[in-house]
């Protein structure tokens, strides 16, 4: 692989609250760091329900969109020890699975998407369930699935 091809790859992870996103944020990071390339770390802010005040819920909007990007950082922080690099940081908004084909479809630069499965038996996953099911078609990068139980030692091995 030219080494410009390998500079310009772009290992999208999802940042939800799985106990797995350290899994895919790490294997990620090695890939990157072993392989070339950089890390996007994509952190989804779902829409606030009804609320009787417009002010009430912009504020609770605003409150996670700050969550978020502490999130991130401290994320990007880890990302950067490993690699050396920084991450691209993003945030939407909305239903996860929609707000992340959406990006997927909007943003060249995202050449494979990490993911880690569900490390307690319990199935895959929503988020693999819905990307390896029903919308699958519309995956425009490929899509890696890392097992949830793999420790450390085993994530460094494998990449």
């Amino acid at each position: 692989m030219p080494e410009a091809a390998r500079r310009d790859r772009v290992f999208l992870v999802v940042v939800d609250d799985s106990q797995e996103r350290h899994i895919a944020l790490r294997y990620a990071c090695l890939r990157a760091k072993h392989g070339g390339g950089r890390v996007a770390l994509l952190r989804v802010i779902e829409a606030e329900g009804t609320v009787e005040w417009a002010g009430v819920g912009a504020m609770l909007q605003e409150e996670r969109r700050e969550e978020a990007e502490k999130l991130l950082s401290a994320l990007a922080a880890e990302v950067q020890e490993i690699t050396g690099g920084l991450p691209i940081l993003l945030i939407r908004e909305g239903d996860p699975r929609d707000a992340l084909l959406s990006l997927l479809e909007e943003d060249p630069r995202l050449s494979i998407l990490i993911l880690a499965s569900a490390s307690n038996g319990s199935g895959p996953g929503p988020l693999i369930t819905a990307l390896t099911g029903r919308y699958a078609p519309r995956l425009r990068v490929p899509m890696t699935i890392v097992p949830g139980n793999l420790d450390d030692k085993e994530l460094d091995r494998v990449t």
